[in-house]
């Protein structure tokens, strides 16, 4: 089986990609191929963080917004397959057109992936894959990934395998986060995976998993705004990135030069809801889960200057997970999980906690019956009500953007500038006779 590598893999005339290198968040609802996503203006594609900013201690709504997968509930989505846009019916990579390029994401709970081709000065999605694998699922207790969630991982990869064997990709990047990253078989598993998937995955490094939150979701960000508090919860981690836009640091169009500061929680839904239970959940337990994440969040001093500075009304926050999609779909009292109602909407402060106050009156019976949350996400949930319930009262702002997108768009977007695709105007190179490099 021929390895389909990360960052660097162009195709081959085979429509094999060449090797190469390589969450939660959960967010993600249905996507249907063609659908475009618009990239900011003047955006470069490799901004580095700020130095001092650390770890954690211890280890306008857009309407065009791009989607691709389908889902039946949030967090819960399932694998019918992709009508693929018109363009690349029966495609292979044997036509001229704009090159595809591939973004995979295997996180603590999810293992997602997104197909999309350049289009004007945004993409569209041509395919999609998304699967709950919980391949962190006991690693807060063993520190290990077991046999078991590796086996569950390793057949979703192999659909993703068919997807990028079958398309003529250019360029991709696949990634693990947090379960990889922690787990002390974490490497191991990836040798694995590469024999039994015959896929390079990269694991990313909190800072680049956070950047690329931001490139992401930065079609959502309010410019007007003096700042932004920016976070993705994962499924074993917590990615947070304060964003300055007072006066004295407008750098220009490119969202990831604002970045003040930024910060990787250990903790994500699957970890706090394995120590503290996800089942019953009732007020007392929910306030030890918040505890926690408080103890995490102060262990950052660099985010002291954040406490003085935030204005409520000044500073938004801009959610990238399953559990603010959640909220907002309870919220909006959707009958069925709908993306589009829900990327882009703004939460007031005062509905985000009467969310939080709903879901923790619901039982679990409740709350798998939901059609915003289900059975796949109804024991995790709390949990990241309970991370994004810490973040609130350390930092309180009037307004929360909900984002349905996230790590697999800013890879996406990177790619893409950094090959410069919306420069080139309608003129593309036949697609599988890319070269390495």
């Amino acid at each position: 089986m021929v390895a389909i590598g990360g960052v660097d893999s162009c195709a081959s005339s085979s429509g094999h990609a060449g090797p190469g290198q390589a969450g939660q968040g959960l967010a993600g609802g249905k996507r249907s191929a063609g659908e475009t996503f618009p990239v900011p203006a003047n955006e470069s594609p490799r901004a580095k963080m700020p130095a001092g900013a650390g770890e954690a201690a211890g280890s306008p709504r857009s309407p065009e917004a791009v989607t691709g997968e389908r889902r039946s509930a949030e967090g819960r989505r399932d694998e019918t397959p992709e009508r693929p846009a018109r363009s690349h019916r029966g495609s292979r990579g044997d036509r001229d057109g704009p090159p595809l390029y591939a973004a995979l994401d295997l996180g603590t709970n999810n293992c997602r992936l997104l197909v999309a081709e350049p289009w004007h000065q945004s993409f569209r999605v041509v395919d999609a894959f998304s699967r709950i694998v919980r391949l962190g699922e006991g690693l807060s207790r063993s520190g290990r990934l077991s046999d078991a969630a590796q086996d569950r991982a390793i057949e979703a990869l192999r659909v993703c395998y068919g997807k990028l064997q079958s398309r003529g990709i250019v360029r991709s990047r696949l990634v693990a986060t947090e379960a990889c990253r922690s787990a002390e078989n974490g490497v191991a598993f990836l040798d694995r995976v590469r024999h039994e998937a015959g896929l390079s995955l990269e694991i990313l490094t909190r800072e680049t998993e956070a950047r690329l939150a931001v490139a992401g979701c930065a079609n959502l960000i309010d410019r007007q705004a003096d700042g932004v508090l920016l976070f993705d919860i994962g499924g074993g981690s917590s990615e947070l990135v304060w964003l300055d836009f007072t006066a004295e640091a407008r750098f220009g169009g490119d969202p990831t030069r604002h970045i003040r500061a930024w910060a990787s929680l250990p903790v994500g839904v699957v970890t706090l809801s394995e120590r503290h239970g996800g089942v019953a959940v009732g007020r007392a337990v929910f306030e030890d889960m918040v505890e926690d994440v408080a103890g995490l969040i102060a262990a950052h001093a660099d985010w002291t200057d954040l406490d003085a500075r935030i204005a409520p009304e000044r500073y938004h926050m801009l959610g990238t997970s399953g559990t603010v999609t959640t909220l907002a779909g309870v919220h909006l009292g959707l009958a069925r999980y709908d993306r589009r109602r829900v990327d882009g909407t703004w939460l007031a402060d005062a509905d985000v906690a009467r969310m939080i106050d709903h879901l923790l009156e619901m039982d679990f019976a409740d709350r798998v019956a939901n059609p915003c949350i289900g059975g796949d996400r109804a024991d995790l949930v709390l949990a990241g009500c309970a991370i994004l319930e810490a973040m609130r009262r350390r930092w309180r702002c009037d307004r929360l953007r909900v984002a349905d997108r996230g790590l697999r768009e800013g890879m996406l977007t990177e790619l893409m500038i950094g090959d410069g695709v919306w420069r080139r105007g309608n003129r593309w190179p036949k697609r599988g006779g890319g070269s390495n490099g």
